[in-house]
């Protein structure tokens, strides 16, 4: 089954988040596909990461800019994979029909957003009861910690 992450954010936001994870995962050479909740917010996406480090450049597209099969990371609203990603990040409460298509899947959620909360324990379980390897990770003063409960 696919290992799927969960990440609660607490003390920073997706914006900053999102370009450590994907920048991880083009270091260990494998491509993604973002998922968000609408195909607005995949744009500012999009444009966020053209911008969040003067000194970095992650490679990325989405449908406006075309070339899916020639993108490390592929931001979109759609539950789609066209660029032969391993790695899905669901962001905005997306979900995904498709998990078993990855080998690993990222949900990260707003801790501060009780829905969010709500949605994500949701998926928590269906995603147990599915029989994925799950995790959850939880924002620290040190970084992220495995707080997977036991069980």
């Amino acid at each position: 089954m696919t290992e799927i992450r969960f990440y609660h954010l607490t003390r920073k936001t997706l914006e900053q988040v999102l370009p450590e994870l994907l920048e991880k995962t083009l270091e260990r050479g494998m491509r993604a596909v973002v998922m968000t909740g609408s195909a607005e917010r995949a744009e500012a996406l999009t444009q966020m990461l053209w911008t969040y480090n003067p000194n970095r450049f992650l490679p990325h597209g989405n449908a406006k800019d075309g070339n899916a099969g020639l993108q490390p990371i592929w931001l979109t609203a759609e539950d789609e994979r066209p660029n032969d990603a391993k790695i899905l990040f669901l962001t905005d409460g997306a979900s995904s029909s498709r998990l078993s298509d990855y080998v690993r899947v990222c949900d990260i959620f707003d801790g501060t957003d009780e829905q969010a909360l709500t949605a994500a324990r949701q998926r928590w379980a269906a995603n147990k009861k599915d029989g994925h390897d799950l995790s959850y990770w939880q924002q620290t003063d040190k970084g992220w910690v495995d707080a997977t409960p036991q069980g």
